[in-house]
């Protein structure tokens, strides 16, 4: 069990968490004492996650990428549950391709979500904090918002624009007392992690070839990744923001 103590009537919001590092991160917070509100596009899988939390958790459908959507989402919260102290920005998709080729339709389509719903997020939970005296938000970024990898281009670049904005805006929304930190994950075995695998010519040598590359010899979980976003969203981190937190195996350090 978790020990992180959090007021009884602190509200997290996490967004894409119907699946992967998103549930597994509400799932953490929930058990960290939060009324947790799941976000996502498919009421299928998002009414299944809430079910399984219990109670203190909600369930709120949304298509980020629609205007005014965060707004909505965040009043919204703010208005039934009566206020909103942690937002993890979590929504987003993956995206591969020779980076020469890559039809201008895909480009765009990879920034609506990684990059431009995000920072629609971070503003209207800005906000929102900013009338009430504060909070946390915390984006999930990526390993690759660091580093290069072949094919991987379009979708490093909308994760290292959030990367970027997380630094500016922390320095920017620090006096209204929101902090703003991220989390960048490495390799994680999700259910994106298991597609991209089993499309490989050889799986289990490609396997083991992303392990070798990590020196903690391991992929990383999502629960990993959540109690990261736990550290950062607790009374425990009050001083830290602006700061990007590796979860990776040590696989940017090399």
């Amino acid at each position: 069990m978790s020990t992180t103590s959090v007021p009884t009537l602190s509200v997290a919001v996490v967004t894409g968490a119907t699946s992967g590092i998103g549930t597994a991160t509400a799932a953490r917070l929930h058990q960290d004492g939060f009324h947790v509100v799941v976000t996502g596009r498919s009421q299928e899988r998002g009414k299944a996650v809430v079910a399984e939390l219990g109670p203190r958790a909600h369930f709120f459908e949304a298509d980020l990428t629609l205007d005014d959507e965060p707004e909505r989402l965040l009043r919204h919260v703010a208005d039934h549950i009566g206020r909103v102290d942690v937002v993890v920005n979590n929504a987003a998709q993956d995206h591969t391709g020779d980076l020469l080729d890559v039809p201008a339709s895909e480009i765009r389509s990879t920034f609506e979500i990684n990059t431009f719903a995000t920072i629609a997020v971070l503003q209207a939970a800005g906000r929102l904090m900013r009338e009430t005296g504060g909070g946390s938000i915390i984006n999930i970024t990526s390993r690759l918002a660091s580093i290069g990898v072949p094919t991987m281009g379009i979708y490093s670049a909308s994760k290292g624009a959030i990367k970027a904005l997380t630094t500016a805006a922390a320095v920017e929304l620090a006096p209204h007392n929101i902090r703003v930190n991220a989390v960048a994950p490495g390799m994680t075995r999700t259910p994106l992690y298991e597609t991209w695998l089993a499309a490989q010519p050889d799986p289990d040598s490609v396997a083991l070839s992303v392990v070798d590359g990590i020196p903690l010899k391991r992929l990383a979980i999502p629960d990993d990744v959540a109690a990261a976003v736990s550290y950062l969203a607790s009374p425990g981190a009050e001083y830290i923001t602006g700061t990007t937190l590796p979860v990776d195996g040590g696989y940017t350090a090399r």
